[in-house]
């Protein structure tokens, strides 16, 4: 009986581990949380593709998000959110495709195909610019405004970690971590930017 609420216990206990959030922690150089980074988890012998799609919409004239991680193979929407028309391109070796001027949805997403990093644009408006972010891994995530990305269910093992920011000084080099890692702090050197906003309204402003 004893043997036996034992190995339950240790049972139990392993399952915790393994169903137990991966938390990251991404500041730049002064400390200051990073949002906008992308992190990258990738077990070299366990590749999972998944079906996904992903969004990415024109809304007050400006693209939302600012950036997307996708899984290589996801197909990504463009709808247009706004009053006016965009002109939706990208001249990035990882995808050149252009959505020329048009209102509402385009009639099919754009196949995000080639790992790298895809740079938008809009014809229309300079301003508007975002980034994809095409990785292998399905564990694949963006900081959000705390600098903060959590992967929930995670097997514990030995990960290559890719970090990714539009901003960096510098490519990051690749790390190897073996989780279960709990909440962990990396830093990325970055040249501050603003990123676009918003426009504000004025005569002959639509959205």
């Amino acid at each position: 009986m004893v043997l036996k609420l034992l190995c339950a216990g240790l049972l139990l206990s392993a399952t915790l581990l393994q169903a137990a959030p991966q938390q990251f922690v991404l500041v730049d150089q002064q400390g200051q949380p990073l949002a906008d980074a992308v992190v990258e988890l990738l077990d070299p012998n366990h590749k999972v593709q998944l079906q996904q799609t992903a969004k990415v919409a024109q809304q007050d004239l400006i693209f939302r998000p600012f950036v997307s991680a996708v899984q290589i193979g996801t197909a990504v929407d463009f709808p247009n959110l706004d009053k006016t028309r965009h002109h939706v391109y990208s001249f990035s070796p990882a995808k050149v495709f252009e959505l020329k001027l048009y209102a509402d949805k385009p009639e099919a997403p754009v196949l995000f195909d080639t790992l790298g990093i895809v740079a938008l644009g809009c014809n229309i408006h300079d301003y508007m610019q975002a980034y994809i972010y095409v990785g292998q891994s399905q564990f694949l995530a963006v900081t959000d405004e705390q600098g903060r990305v959590s992967f929930a269910d995670m097997p514990p093992g030995s990960y290559q970690l890719k970090l990714w920011h539009p901003w960096q000084q510098q490519e990051v080099p690749v790390q190897t971590v073996t989780l279960p890692l709990g909440e962990t702090k990396f830093t990325i050197q970055v040249t501050r930017q603003q990123k676009p906003g918003r426009p504000k309204k004025g005569f002959g402003t639509q959205y």
